[in-house]
């Protein structure tokens, strides 16, 4: 009985990220509203500040980051198998939905009305994506340092067109350093 409600439970979490992967288009920022949805108000499977380290995560490292973050709640919540089943429930959308796209583009991509609605999507992407970074901005952003870190982030990979895999790999060093200096300073005062 018990691996049938653990097949249960790996199935259900394959369907939760097929629907995320399914309807959801933009990459890894844009499903960050139906992931806080479907993760953490439907199905309680992680926090918000999980989503957060985890996107965190996911940008830092190879891949895709829905995918990414896809494992880590997977792996979170059935291990191994979890994170498997969670990754193919991500994945499996876009592989079917690329698939008839490539045997059709060539035949629908000059027809005005795609053409249009491929700009419509575009600009709910954008808004989607803007939904984000303000609510990340709300929950990440708790100082005047940290503001001061986000505002230099953006003027260097917008104007300068500095490679984020630069950016994120400076804070990361910033944020040991800072770390380091902190517990010095704690120690020191015991």
């Amino acid at each position: 009985m018990k691996t049938k409600s653990k097949f249960l439970q790996l199935m259900d979490m394959y369907l939760a990220f097929a629907k995320i992967g399914s309807f959801t288009i933009g990459g890894g920022l844009a499903m960050m509203p139906m992931m806080q949805r479907e993760l953490i108000q439907k199905k309680n499977w992680i926090t918000e500040e999980d989503l957060i380290d985890y996107y965190a995560v996911g940008q830092s490292t190879p891949g895709i980051v829905a995918v990414n973050v896809a494992t880590f709640v997977g792996y979170k919540q059935c291990g191994i198998l979890g994170g498997i089943f969670a990754t193919l429930g991500m994945i499996t959308p876009s592989l079917v939905i690329i698939m008839i796209l490539a045997s059709l583009i060539n035949s629908i991509d000059q027809f005005p009305y795609v053409q249009k609605a491929l700009r419509g999507i575009n600009v709910a992407v954008a808004a989607l994506l803007t939904s984000v970074i303000v609510n990340f901005s709300k929950k990440t952003v708790k100082t005047v340092i940290n503001a001061v870190f986000m505002i230099i982030s953006f003027i260097l990979v917008f104007f300068f067109k500095i490679p984020s895999f630069y950016i994120i790999l400076s804070a990361i060093a910033i944020g040991i350093v800072i770390s380091i200096i902190s517990l010095k300073r704690a120690g020191g005062k015991e």
